[in-house]
């Protein structure tokens, strides 16, 4: 049976995108291949905060997600894929994890729920794991999934179509969604590590696509632009989502109506963060 090594696993609603507010398990899986430290720096510096919180954890070890400080700057899920917190994060046999997701459901089966399967980076190794836990009968009634990924993992042959063959055994009934959160220099990874419209392209061949970008200013602004004309060069038809810096409200709300006008003029779509005035973007909501 597989195994899947997992950061979180809660009820909450859909914060951003497309489904904003839709009542959603989220699963969060650990690992990652970036690691954004540039979110909130000035450009070409990077945040030192979750080092720090590393620090304080070799003193008096924290025995939970919810024990963990937010951050202010770098990602704001940095425990979902910083080694040092590793041991935070049990690995689940898929038949556990299943039983598991679907008894945090309001009524302990799928109705209108969605499975967001997130991260860190949810398509690295994991993805051979993926259809045996979609095929656990607590799973079979399930009907829209998600993940949010960063767009720089293809996917295999294998798990490529089993999800073609996932969405179609109940033609119009199930959804396969990408989210796709690429990178921009904001974050602090490289441009032609982050914008890989190859892979993204490959995503629309599967489900429904579309890109999500982090804006802190009007210098992202530019960058944004440049990586949508890369992708539209590459054939990506999907819509495009700017949304605002912050895993905390006082940064958050510094810039969020900003971004919304910024959408407004490039005729994008403005996506908000619901977590973080809802909810504090605490752990595990």
């Amino acid at each position: 049976m597989s195994k899947i090594k997992i950061s979180e696993l809660f009820y909450s609603i859909q914060g951003e995108g497309r489904y904003m507010g839709v009542p959603s398990i989220f699963l969060r899986t650990f690992g990652c291949n970036f690691t954004c430290d540039g979110f909130g720096m000035p450009r070409g510096e990077k945040s030192l905060e979750r080092v720090q919180v590393a620090l304080v954890d070799e003193e008096t070890p924290f025995k939970n997600y919810k024990d963990l400080p937010l951050v202010n700057t770098g990602c704001d899920s940095y425990a979902s894929w910083d080694p040092n917190f590793k041991h935070l994060s049990p690995l689940y046999e898929v038949s556990a994890l299943a039983e598991g997701i679907v008894d945090l459901l309001p009524h302990k089966t799928w109705h209108d729920e969605h499975l967001v399967i997130t991260g860190g980076e949810p398509l690295l190794g994991w993805q051979r794991s993926y259809p045996e836990l979609l095929d656990q009968d607590a799973m079979i009634r399930l009907r829209h999934l998600t993940f949010e990924t960063n767009g720089t993992q293809k996917l295999t042959p294998e798990f490529k179509n089993y999800l073609i063959a996932w969405s179609d055994r109940y033609t119009k009934q199930r959804e396969v969604t990408f989210s796709v959160s690429a990178k921009l220099p904001v974050s602090g990874e490289k441009w032609e590590e982050a914008i890989l419209p190859e892979v993204v392209c490959d995503y629309e061949k599967v489900g429904y696509t579309y890109l999500k970008f982090v804006i802190a200013s009007e210098e992202d602004l530019v960058d944004a632009r440049q990586a949508v004309q890369q992708y539209r060069n590459s054939g990506f038809k999907g819509p495009v989502y700017i949304m605002p810096i912050g895993g905390v409200e006082r940064v958050y709300s510094l810039n969020n109506r900003r971004v919304a006008e910024m959408a407004m003029r490039e005729g994008w779509r403005y996506s908000d963060r619901l977590q973080v005035p809802l909810f504090k973007n605490e752990w595990g909501t």
